[in-house]
């Protein structure tokens, strides 16, 4: 697909610009109405010892320094580089300089304009800002400044490792929060109105930066796109770790796995993630999603669930907008060959549902086949719900929060499924791709510009005002904005769904024998305190 940036490098001027963030000067280049700055550096090269810790700020550079490149990507499967086979991390390629941020202003000597700060998905294992499809160009051309940055993931990101930080991926993003308030200004920027937006695991980790007491003071307004509800408890992610790190014979420790190479690995999370399904019985829900990895509530650097801390009030000073696609999960269940079987319908249901959740998805969906209520139970669990339930807390903690979903679709096979959202807002599908998808709908071409157009219009009114322009979300009305061919307000669409999950409160996920020992031990307290025997006496 060729990307926004591409389309404007016919008509690029030949002209460069300079601008002097905190640590030195960048030239960037004018591509059509926008200047963009490519792999700026915001913290130092997450290598040798510096591999599992905390990202340590970037140190300063003496003249001026070419930003025309995207950075690296950091550690992930599929990466190239030299720094995958590396123990020290020293490389030739320069592929260990991973931790790089990329500006697109409509304006660098201007003052003042609203700042969005986008922090991609991948399942908490991949990505990279270099993706066609995150192309800032066009959002940024309506008058806002766009940043996206690298952050760690896989093992190196989310892993709990003896001896390291937990969450050192959000970290990163944190890092590159206070770049943001030390340099955005350069670029026209105003570092006091900033919104960080974000789909998949990018948007659970903006709704865990919401509740960091490290992140305070850092945005102003959130945006979370299809947020996964999975956030792990220390001794599931401990469990994870240590089969992983068992895959290569060494122990979950920063002293261990220092001795190992990001390509070892990475490939000894495939071969875990190849097994999950297998550790359903004791790590659970997760066990049947496609990521071994989510944020660990480790009561410090991440005190808590969003849920938990939104309802207690944490952000109650930052605007949120929230939502999800309608048709989330079909992405998943329609791709060749992933037709899920009767076993993995049944695995689901016992796993992923609420009590009685077979015969109540049966009841609710009278007309659905196994497939497809296996598509909207895990469409609830892993996205709907939760960003339901976000909103919901945020609402209860006296936040003011926007809701909506993506009803609208140019694919008759996949729906408004998970990811078509951010392609609507960074305006990186085009007509012309729709017309040729084989799936398309005959005015589907005709309709995406607009609906585009929508969404975009929206996040940016958002970002620069703090109201995207419909009536705020609250647990009564539930006034959701819902983008279709033309763009409504009315009640949450999902309304049989929420009645499912209406008693469910999204928590932490447990190591399933811990919890089972939890429920034990409560059990036999109950007996001892009505004076009965404990179970097993005689």
């Amino acid at each position: 697909m060729a990307s926004v940036f591409e389309g404007h490098a016919a008509a690029s001027r030949a002209d460069r610009v300079e601008v002097r963030t905190a640590a030195g000067a960048v030239r960037g280049r004018w591509y059509g109405a926008v200047a963009i700055f490519r792999g700026i550096p915001y913290a130092e090269a997450p290598i040798g010892p510096r591999r599992f810790g905390a990202p340590v700020p970037v140190r300063g550079w003496d003249g001026v320094r070419d930003t025309l490149q995207f950075g690296p990507c950091v550690p992930q499967p599929g990466h190239t580089g030299a720094v995958m086979s590396s123990l020290t991390g020293s490389t030739d390629d320069g592929s260990q300089d991973c931790l790089t941020l990329n500006v697109w202003t409509p304006d660098p000597g201007a003052a003042g304009l609203a700042v969005m700060v986008w922090i991609q998905g991948g399942t908490y294992l991949e990505n990279h800002t270099r993706n066609p499809h995150y192309d800032a160009a066009l959002l940024a051309g309506t008058g806002v400044v766009v940043v996206s940055m690298n952050y760690r993931v896989g093992a190196d990101g989310f892993a709990r490792i003896a001896g390291a930080p937990d969450n050192r991926g959000i970290l990163d993003q944190i890092a590159a929060l206070h770049w943001v308030q030390d340099s955005i200004a350069a670029f026209g920027g105003d570092p006091a109105n900033v919104t960080v937006f974000g789909q998949s695991a990018g948007g659970a980790c903006i709704a865990a930066l919401l509740v960091m007491p490290s992140a305070t003071g850092l945005f102003r307004r959130a945006i979370s796109q299809s947020m996964p509800g999975t956030y792990f408890c220390p001794p599931l992610a401990t469990a994870i770790a240590d089969t992983i790190a068992g895959h290569l014979g060494v122990r979950a420790t920063i002293d261990d796995l220092t001795r190992v190479t990001p390509q070892a690995l990475t490939d000894a999370t495939a071969a875990v993630i190849a097994q999950m399904p297998q550790f359903a019985d004791t790590w659970g829900p997760m066990a049947l999603t496609p990521t071994p990895f989510s944020p660990v509530i480790d009561g410090e650097i991440l005190p808590c669930t969003p849920w938990h801390g939104l309802a207690g009030g944490a952000a109650r000073g930052i605007d949120l907008l929230v939502g999800h696609t309608r048709d989330e999960f079909r992405l998943y269940t329609t791709r060749p060959g992933s037709e899920p079987t009767t076993p993995q319908i049944a695995a689901a249901f016992e796993h992923l549902a609420p009590p009685d959740g077979e015969r109540r998805y049966r009841a609710t969906y009278p007309e659905a086949t196994p497939t497809q209520r296996f598509e909207l139970l895990n469409s609830d669990w892993l996205f709907r719900m939760p960003s339901l339930h976000l909103a919901d807390a945020a609402h209860a903690g006296g936040g003011r929060v926007w809701f909506y979903e993506l009803d609208w679709s140019f694919n008759s096979r996949q729906g408004a499924s998970h990811c078509l959202d951010f392609l609507l807002v960074f305006g990186t599908l085009s007509p012309a791709e729709v017309a040729a998808h084989p799936h398309a709908h005959p005015n589907a071409a005709n309709e995406i510009s607009h609906v585009a157009d929508t969404m975009r219009t929206d996040w940016t009114t958002f970002a620069t005002s703090g109201d995207p322009g419909w009536a705020p979300y609250d647990s009564r009305t539930r006034t959701t904005r819902v983008y279709d061919i033309r763009a409504t307000e009315r009640p949450y669409p999902q309304e049989p769904s929420r009645r499912i999950w209406a008693e469910h409160h999204f928590h932490a996920l447990e190591l399933q024998a811990r919890k089972h020992l939890h429920v034990a031990n409560s059990r036999k307290a109950h007996r001892s305190h009505r004076g009965d025997p404990p179970k097993g006496s005689p």
